[in-house]
């Protein structure tokens, strides 16, 4: 299993769902707008901290991130 891919497609699909762009959820996470973008994408591998921030900012338990 693609880990990050998995991870990075939860992130876009929970992020779209609340209606925020990339710039938005980046900023309110306080992380680079490329950086996030490559995490999307599946080509970055965040740290546990920084999936934390994202997924506060997304409003779901960071356990969200890794489901299948």
């Amino acid at each position: 299993m693609d880990w990050k891919a998995l991870v990075g497609a939860n992130i876009r699909k929970l992020r779209v769902r609340r209606k925020l762009s990339q710039e938005q959820l980046a900023h309110d996470s306080e992380i680079d707008l490329t950086y996030l973008g490559g995490i999307e994408r599946g080509k970055r591998n965040p740290s546990l901290l920084v999936l934390v921030r994202i997924a506060d900012q997304l409003g779901v338990h960071p356990t969200k991130l890794l489901a299948d």
